[in-house]
């Protein structure tokens, strides 16, 4: 099964490429251009470099959120209207579930932390039990604080900490958890294509490929416009 996948949970945009389990290619970039700059192109160069065309793909994939809100809307856009133009089937992979498959088979429990800015990060918790992948926590934004104290009541297991909250909250981890806080090292603390491609793959295996028409992005919390509206429909100041 060749199969495209897409990430643009946050400004790493990556786009990969799989055929059957085989890695045929990657790209990830993480520099201020917006996804809506580069991810079209990319793909195409992707797909030439490969030697593949549209009609070569099996599925599509992409990841879902949460994340930012522009970057989600781009890509899924994107994806969709492949899925529309091709007839191939996509399945939509979230964000912090492809986050966490980065580190498999992990002895410890694996805590993907992506910054939601407003002082929290979009986070859930996860162990891998067989090759399969568990969530143990709902999706959910909050404060790294938050996170810690949650974590303490557990009896603060050691826990592996990866994604781009990483950098902002590390020392305040360390300092809540002590040496049940470990972080992955940079080369797999990244977001990836790659895991949204394998965890895309197996869903679409599975029959479980989206109605593109329906697919919507996992975004946990409101957006800024939604809020702005309700506190104009209700007269709360801002």
């Amino acid at each position: 099964m060749k199969t495209l996948a897409v990430e643009t949970s946050t400004l790493t945009g990556a786009v990969a490429l799989l055929d059957g389990e085989a890695v045929v290619a990657e790209c990830r970039v993480n520099v201020a251009v917006t996804h809506s700059e580069r991810l079209l192109t990319t793909v195409d160069w992707l797909l030439s470099a490969a030697g593949w065309r549209l009609g070569d793909l099996a599925g599509l994939a992409v990841a879902i959120g949460p994340g930012s809100f522009t970057g989600l809307r781009i890509g899924m856009s994107t994806m969709k209207s492949l899925a529309f133009a091709t007839g191939r089937p996509l399945v939509g992979v979230p964000t912090l579930d492809a986050l966490a498959w980065t580190l498999p088979f992990a002895g410890l429990l694996v805590c993907p932390i992506l910054d939601a800015k407003k002082g929290e990060v979009y986070t859930a918790l996860y162990r891998t039990d067989a090759g399969r992948l568990e969530r143990l926590w709902e999706y959910r934004a909050l404060a790294p604080e938050a996170l810690a104290a949650e974590l303490r009541a557990q009896g603060a297991p050691p826990v592996v900490f990866l994604g781009d909250g990483v950098g902002p909250y590390a020392v305040t981890l360390d300092r809540a958890l002590g040496r049940a806080a470990r972080f992955a090292p940079p080369s797999h603390r990244a977001i990836s294509a790659l895991t949204v491609a394998e965890l895309g793959r197996r869903a679409l295996l599975a029959g479980e490929a989206a109605d593109p028409a329906a697919l919507v992005p996992l975004y946990v919390r409101r957006s800024e416009a939604e809020l702005a509206r309700e506190r104009q429909r209700v007269g709360t100041p801002d």
